[in-house]
């Protein structure tokens, strides 16, 4: 059920540009293909052992989309858990601490991805926090050409990043086809996590039962170890630890319509932890881990009342949050010069 997630790492669909520009596919798909490449021909034996970190050197991206891979070859059975750090090839079998290498997934150097690939998905959190700390101040327009200049990249790699956050919510096209800040007030706020209570109920209601056991058990553990060392947790791997209740569970519902409403809302998703490290909160992850797991707990017990109770309880504990936050912010932050903001 991949296609159904959203991440940090789809841009739009595509392939690679005439002329040899951006890879427009997904980190992650493509990682997952490789490993999973590795793992039917042999290459990688049952029982190795595989580390975020290494992978993300070996393929020359950043530890997200890898977590995600491994995330989904979990999922696929492909992966398990072990008492240990990382993920284990296959189901069965003593771990074997083996050196992971390019060969292993018939890369050669010429063959590995260039960084450029994934330009635009490292420079997208410092963007999306900069437009959403910008936000609560109004509309502003985002000049294309000049936020290039700002990351020293071209036009191409700007244009994802902006289609991207177009996605989110957090920007929009406008008259001569200018983008634009979407502004995020207090009513607006108030506004989506209205809608989020309304459709997020009913859609989780026909997703409990459909969604498979092996998925609800990597996301808990995701979960778990978020909680045991929420301290390392950076903002890109907490998108993902949101997303996939808010998102992933929710695709498994019988009503498409739905979901596709819930897009319009991805934008408060994704806005608060930016505002809790601006205001240097602790503790960063607040207790949405914790929810999350209880939530996910009553749906592998198919409790759909529980299920939704307790969805229904996390999402007006969030809204509540994200309007301290809000006003928090505004009355300590002012507006600062960015190049590329109008």
């Amino acid at each position: 059920m991949a296609d159904r997630r959203g991440d940090l790492t789809v841009a739009r669909n595509g392939k690679r540009s005439e002329g040899g520009g951006v890879d427009r596919t997904p980190a992650y798909a493509s990682i997952t293909e490789r490993l999973r490449r590795g793992i039917e021909s042999g290459s990688l034996p049952e029982g190795a052992v595989l580390l975020e970190g290494p992978l993300a050197s070996i393929f020359g991206s950043s530890r997200s989309p890898v977590k995600q891979a491994l995330a989904r070859l979990e999922e696929e059975g492909l992966l398990s858990r072990f008492d240990g750090r990382g993920l284990l090839v296959g189901t069965a079998g003593e771990p074997i601490r083996l050196k992971i290498t390019a060969e292993m997934f018939d890369m050669d150097a010429a063959a590995m991805p260039a960084t450029k690939h994934f330009a635009w998905q490292s420079l997208y959190y410092d963007f999306e926090r900069e437009v959403i700390l910008r936000s609560v101040f109004g509309r502003f327009r985002v000049n294309e050409l000049a936020l290039a200049r700002h990351f020293n990249v071209g036009r191409t790699v700007a244009r994802d990043l902006l289609i991207y956050a177009q996605q989110v919510g957090i920007v929009a096209k406008g008259e001569k086809s200018h983008w634009w800040i979407v502004p995020l007030d207090e009513a607006r706020f108030q506004d989506l996590y209205d809608l989020r209570m309304l459709l997020e109920p009913a859609a989780l209601e026909t997703a409990v039962g459909a969604i498979p056991t092996t998925v609800l058990s990597a996301m808990a553990g995701r979960l778990e170890d978020g909680i045991n060392r929420a301290g390392d947790a950076g903002i890109a791997e907490l998108d993902v630890l949101e997303e996939e209740l808010h998102i992933g569970c929710l695709s498994y519902g019988r009503n498409p319509e739905i979901v596709e409403a819930l897009k319009r809302t991805r934008c408060i998703l994704v806005s608060g932890k930016h505002f809790q490290v601006a205001l240097q909160r602790q503790p960063f992850f607040d207790s949405f881990m914790e929810e999350h797991l209880e939530i996910l707990q009553a749906i592998g017990r198919q409790d759909v009342n529980g299920a939704k109770h307790l969805l229904r309880a996390h999402l007006e504990a969030s809204s509540e949050k994200a309007a301290e936050r809000l006003a928090a912010f505004r009355a300590t932050h002012q507006v600062s010069p960015t190049s590329y903001f109008v």
